[in-house]
């Protein structure tokens, strides 16, 4: 697990399946893939949906994420909590070579 982070209102770097899944379902998300970018029925750009549904993407399950994820070589950038202590949406996915 890669990990950086001093205030809970700061972002935090992880390539765990599980943190990332609670951390997604607790805000209500559900893993997607922007349609576009499909290929032979297999994920494509890695998307987090949060709704209303977006037609631009398709809901995925989460051990297809966690293949295309780990095969791209990703890591999961996201806060906690805003900075006035609201639960945060905030999250990007980021190469693992360049999170530190």
């Amino acid at each position: 697990m890669i990990a950086s982070h001093t205030r809970e209102s700061e972002a935090h770097t992880t390539t765990d399946h599980e943190l990332i899944q609670d951390w997604v379902e607790e805000r209500g998300g559900h893993p997607a893939t922007v349609k576009a970018t499909e290929e032979d029925r297999q994920a494509g750009i890695l998307r987090i949906d949060f709704g209303p549904k977006d037609e631009g993407l398709d809901e995925i399950g989460w051990d297809e994420f966690f293949r295309k994820f780990d095969e791209s070589g990703l890591a999961f950038l996201y806060q906690d909590e805003t900075s006035d202590g609201k639960l945060s949406r905030f999250h990007k996915f980021v190469r693992r070579s360049s999170a530190g």
